[in-house]
């Protein structure tokens, strides 16, 4: 197994910090948010990681993390030179992910407390060609995109509304995935959204058509710190754990 952390992006939400650095080098508890979500992926047994940066603070993701022997990884990185959406950004990791590769994918801002090796264990039981989301159960789901769970087997969700004015559950899809190499052709097949990007919800979205999409559910803490209110609470709820 790989993983690949997609750390690019502008972070409008937390400027004017993200004028100086990217958010995902800003300080949470004792360490730069990038080094949470590396440490998980380590946790889980996946010590082969690319990170997508954008060109923006590439040369302090260099100094600071190196080759990643100091984290017990090994980091290959890809720059990012523009911001065309999370699916474009994972496209970037076609090179690095060669053919039924499996992988999990992190977005950088998100950082939770569980062990993900159970999660990813599941997922390599799964046939080829399918792919798994983690959700978390949050009290505002019109801020997410929101699963519909399969009526028929509910291990499998249906499809995936985007901010919902009325969600049909009480969960969100976090920026966890599983993938295996296919993913690459589902990209292929997105078209742009209407603000230019290639969305990743409509990625999940062809697997959810075909009834490959599967889930599993974030039972600790977890939080989408790109605002600067959760980089806050993240920053509480992370001080004295060290990645």
């Amino acid at each position: 197994m790989k993983g690949v952390i997609l750390a690019g992006g502008t972070g409008t939400r937390l400027y004017p910090l993200t004028r100086l650095i990217n958010k995902h080098l800003l300080p949470v508890g004792d360490s730069p948010m990038i080094c949470y979500g590396i440490e998980r992926l380590r946790q889980a047994g996946i010590t082969d990681i690319m990170l997508i940066i954008s060109k923006q603070s590439a040369g302090l993701y260099t100094d600071f993390l190196g080759s990643g022997s100091s984290m017990g990884v090994r980091i290959t990185y890809k720059i990012q030179e523009e911001a065309g959406g999370i699916a474009e950004a994972l496209e970037l990791a076609k090179g690095f992910i060669t053919p039924r590769d499996r992988f999990v994918v992190l977005l950088g801002d998100n950082l939770f407390l569980d062990n993900l090796k159970p999660f990813v264990e599941k997922f390599q039981k799964q046939p080829y060609g399918t792919a798994r989301v983690l959700l978390k159960r949050v009290n505002d789901p019109r801020r997410y995109g929101v699963p519909v769970f399969d009526k028929d087997n509910r291990k499998l969700i249906s499809y995936i509304e985007e901010k919902p004015k009325q969600p049909k559950s009480n969960y969100c899809v976090t920026g966890i995935y599983m993938y295996d190499d296919q993913v690459f052709e589902h990209i292929a097949a997105t078209e742009p959204s209407d603000r230019g990007e290639l969305e990743i919800t409509d990625v999940n979205n062809l697997y959810a058509r075909e009834s490959k999409l599967e889930y599993d559910i974030l039972r600790r803490w977890w939080t989408d710190a790109g605002t600067f209110e959760s980089l806050h609470d993240a920053a509480r709820r992370m001080k004295g754990i060290r990645p």
